[in-house]
């Protein structure tokens, strides 16, 4: 299988790098420490790069890009450690307003105006997409949807969240704005210092034109390609993790010398370098995959959340333990990096719901 990257991709993926030199981890601790989690300004910057753009089709404005165009991109934006949410504003509403076609939406969104979050999770359902304690019913000539999400990633960022409800006994998928009557939010930090939130809906009420007419399988997809573009960004992680602990050993003295003289870590370090190469091949092969059968799609992307949550979390525990204490401190990117792999291996399901869901599909 070729793994060479065209010119186009190796210059998306060096716009990133230069996107997110300045950067550090100061930088980074006060785009976290802001009252919505991020920055907008920011935001409008990234998107004037095409990188949003990226993931929706020419026919709706975009640049289509590829899956591995956007597995490259998540790459880069993990191993730069940037706390920029691209994966979970850019790519995944992009993603669902056009499967659900809502066009007119679209082209505010590519152009970074209009920030779009996803509510989905429920308390008590684990990681089922299916929608059951919020409900939906016509309600004039729309709906009123009523009932409590949780983890809705971009709490106080979005302006729109997309919902899903409980329609007639099937998951349906409505546009509720932040300033809707009837919707309330409580904000609360996550592990790498993003803000998330509880969704409370109470007969919040919505045109038909709300509706996306987008189906369960296909939202199934759109999730597949979620997963794995999270685990893109955990490679990139990893990948930063795995730098920075190189060059910490051979800096950091014991006895005398450097502590990358003793052979013991060496061993450990070439274990993760091996770990960070075999996340690399699976990631490519996934990305690869065929999509026309769905099947197929869902065991590679399933294996590959997997397969690079666990060994990226393996490769950020060793870079915590050589760094000790101060590893899992603010103080270092190492921290940071280690932080947003906890939380990126859980979305969409941890490793076990993805090995589960990998078997069931091969």
């Amino acid at each position: 299988m070729n793994f060479d990257l065209t010119e186009e991709q190796e210059m998306f993926r060096a716009s990133v790098e230069r996107f997110s030199a300045p950067i550090d981890v100061e930088a980074r601790r006060k785009l976290r420490l802001s009252p919505t989690g991020y920055d907008r300004d920011r935001w409008a910057s990234l998107a004037e790069l095409g990188l949003i753009a990226l993931a929706a089709p020419e026919s709706a404005g975009g640049m289509g890009g590829s899956t591995l165009d956007l597995a490259l991109i998540a790459e880069a934006i993990g191993k730069a450690n940037s706390p920029d949410p691209w994966l979970e504003h850019g790519v995944l509403p992009t993603q669902l307003l056009i499967a659900g076609g809502v066009d007119g939406a679209v082209e505010n969104v590519l152009a970074g105006e209009h920030i779009v979050g996803l509510a989905w999770a429920e308390r008590a359902q684990r990681y089922a997409l299916a929608a059951v304690g919020m409900k939906a019913e016509p309600s004039g000539e729309g709906f009123a949807l009523t009932g409590e999400k949780t983890f809705v990633m971009g709490a106080l960022l979005a302006d729109t969240f997309v919902v899903s409800a409980n329609l007639d006994g099937e998951t349906a998928y409505f546009l509720i704005p932040r300033d809707e009557d009837g919707v309330e939010m409580r904000a609360y930090r996550l592990t790498d210092g993003s803000i998330a939130g509880e969704l409370k809906l109470t007969r919040a009420t919505v045109g038909a034109a709300a509706k996306l007419n987008i189906t369960s399988a296909q939202f199934n997809d759109i999730v597949g390609e979620t997963r794995l573009l999270a685990a893109a960004e955990m490679l990139g992680l990893g990948q930063r993790l795995l730098d920075d602990t190189l060059i910490y050993v051979k800096e950091r003295e014991q006895f005398g010398v450097a502590i990358g003289s003793f052979q013991a870590l060496q061993h450990r370090l070439v274990e993760a370098y091996a770990r960070i190469e075999q996340c690399r091949s699976m990631l490519y092969r996934a990305a690869l995959a065929d999509r026309s059968d769905a099947h197929e799609w869902h065991r590679a992307t399933a294996g590959a959340k997997a397969f690079i949550g666990e060994n990226v979390d393996a490769v950020a525990r060793e870079a915590v333990q050589m760094h000790g204490g101060m590893g899992i401190t603010d103080e270092l990117a190492i921290g940071h990096a280690m932080k947003r792999v906890m939380v990126l291996a859980k979305l969409f399901g941890d490793a076990e719901s993805a090995l589960a869901e990998y078997a069931t599909a091969a």
